[in-house]
């Protein structure tokens, strides 16, 4: 798979997600295996607005690339002129969101809502694909709802833009997350477009990764939603790939270590009280699983400082440890 320099053979990569993948949450990912990272969804009307949140969203470190921002929008000049700022820090590539399915975002003519207007998508991507020159790829879905579906059309199209990549997420904006994704679809548009094709939805194991790319012929997959409860995931299946053979489960003190490093680095980069507050939605993943996990993570939601959360946690491993308990596992 290649896309200007990035040159990775089955990319298996971090999908933007709103108030997920932020700069900590990325170094996680990049140090457990992911090939490529995403930032936030960015608003692009909050760019040219010179926003002081909107802007922290496109800063990155060097040990994050292969790096995209993504950056949504419904009028064509705001995503022309966000991409070209988007340019400017100097990332690996831009991408278009098309897919995001949320109403206030969908219904205002961003993000999904595009795919009921492609003549005004295929401007919106023509417009930042010639305001830049880096390379440009698209996220999208297979449609607005099951009676429209139209992704080889799209695909055909997103193509036709100059565009360098497009990912899937295999449901409709109807369907949100609910229900089983489509791959059936992916075989079609490979045979349509030469550019890269990546796959998203419900892809939370390594089989499942495996499976998409042996049976849709895919070039990349992202994962989204599985990675906030599995880091590992994308380390795990990178290994399934190369060897057919499955990792063991990350152990409690390799838990505690990434957590503890992914809150440190979230402390490092937003303060301690705001990190530790919005650290939150993190623990039950963290703890997935294991004993007690559901009385431990509320009484770690009542602390707002480091130190007594890594005692509490300190403690939480020793009593597991004593206990003995069988069956921990993601």
């Amino acid at each position: 798979m290649r896309i200007g320099h990035i040159n990775i053979e089955k990319p298996i990569v971090l999908a933007p997600m709103e108030d997920v993948t932020d700069l900590a949450f990325r170094l996680v990912c990049k140090r457990l295996g992911a090939d490529i990272v995403y930032t936030e969804f960015v608003n692009s009307e909050g760019l040219v607005r010179d926003s002081l949140k909107t802007m922290r969203k496109l800063e990155f470190r060097e040990e994050e690339r292969p790096f995209g921002i993504q950056i949504y929008g419904g009028e064509e000049s705001s995503m022309e002129r966000a991409a070209a700022i988007s340019e400017t820090y100097g990332p690996d590539l831009i991408d278009v969101n098309c897919g995001c399915w949320v109403k206030d975002i969908a219904m205002r003519g961003a993000g999904a809502g595009l795919l009921r207007d492609l003549p005004r998508m295929e401007r919106i991507i023509s417009s930042v694909v010639k305001s830049v020159r880096l390379p440009v790829t698209v996220k999208t879905r297979l449609g607005w709802d099951s009676e429209n579906i139209r992704i080889v059309d799209v695909a055909r199209m997103v193509e036709q833009t100059g565009a360098k990549g497009l990912t899937i997420h295999c449901r409709t904006r109807a369907q949100g997350h609910s229900g089983d994704p489509d791959f059936s679809w992916i075989p079609q548009v490979k045979a349509a477009v030469n550019i890269p094709i990546f796959v998203n939805g419900g892809l939370d194991t390594p089989l499942k990764i495996r499976n998409v790319f042996e049976e849709s012929g895919c070039d990349g997959a992202m994962i989204a939603r599985a990675a906030i409860n599995n880091p590992w995931i994308f380390r795990d299946a990178r290994h399934y790939l190369r060897s057919g053979e499955l990792l063991p489960t990350p152990s409690i003190d390799e838990r505690v270590r990434v957590m503890i490093e992914h809150m440190n680095l979230s402390i490092e980069l937003k303060g301690e009280r705001r990190a530790v507050i919005e650290f939150r939605k993190y623990y039950s993943g963290y703890l997935r699983n294991l004993p007690n996990a559901a009385k431990i993570r509320g009484e770690l939601m009542q602390f707002a400082e480091l130190s007594p959360i890594v005692d509490h946690i300190l403690q939480y491993v020793s009593w597991l440890k004593s206990a003995e308990p069988v069956g921990v596992s993601f």
